[in-house]
């Protein structure tokens, strides 16, 4: 785990992670969150595996949203699991989420093993995206449901305009003076523009089995929610 790039990177900005995401986002990374939390909610999930789970964001939501829920949270960086864990214990949700380190391309867990696979601006950093989607498959129990929240470029003038602006000139110069890492916050706009768009990527789902998707998008597209259902 330690060989990887990706986690070296995280590694390295996890103790301004929070505080540059959401001072960067404005705070609506939340927002997105909690709606992607209260859209789990409504099939009642017992069994969630959160991927990329960072510091552990998400996997509060679903926990609030989903009290019945056991929730695993996997991440590549050891240091955002700490920091995850520390939030955790604060909210007092320690019997609900548990946090592993793991790879999300080659998953420690049986095949047809959770109810809902979750992942929130995480499957862009898959060093194998197909590799990583056919795991999300290989672990959800048949007619089980995932959810991806990524971000995504918008299209419409004058929007595209200035998200690109922002997030390929402004986003990086307030990345590295708050995180002192000039790489992580260039690499950041890098890899959303390399994200496939909404169909391609709705593509990539089907291709590894995941199919009868619905797609929302948050914030005039800045932000793209797949929900998906692993085909039996």
């Amino acid at each position: 785990m330690s060989d990887s790039p990706i986690a070296a990177m995280f590694d390295r900005i996890s103790p301004s992670y929070d505080r540059l995401n959401h001072l960067l986002s404005y705070n609506i990374d939340k927002v997105w969150r909690r709606k992607t939390a209260k859209i789990v909610a409504c099939y009642s999930p017992k069994t969630i595996l959160d991927l990329a789970t960072g510091t552990a964001d998400l996997a509060i939501q679903l926990a609030k949203r989903n009290p019945q829920a056991h929730i695993i949270g996997t991440d590549i960086s050891e240091k955002m699991l700490e920091i995850g864990q520390a939030k955790i214990a604060k909210e007092k949700l320690e019997n609900q989420i548990e946090l592993r380190l793991g790879d999300a391309t080659a998953l420690p867990f049986e095949d047809n093993s959770f109810d809902t696979v979750t992942v929130a601006f995480g499957v862009r950093n898959f060093e194998n995206m197909k590799q990583g989607l056919s795991e999300i498959h290989r672990v959800l129990k048949p007619n089980g449901q995932a959810f991806i929240l990524e971000f995504s470029m918008p299209e419409k003038f004058p929007i595209k305009q200035v998200y690109r602006l922002y997030f390929k000139h402004i986003l990086p110069k307030i990345g590295k003076w708050v995180s002192k890492d000039a790489s992580a916050y260039t690499y950041l706009p890098e890899s959303v523009e390399r994200f496939p768009k909404p169909l391609e990527f709705l593509r990539l789902l089907s291709s590894a089995g995941l199919t009868e998707s619905t797609i929302r998008h948050f914030g005039h597209s800045i932000a793209t929610l797949y929900s998906v259902t692993k085909s039996k």
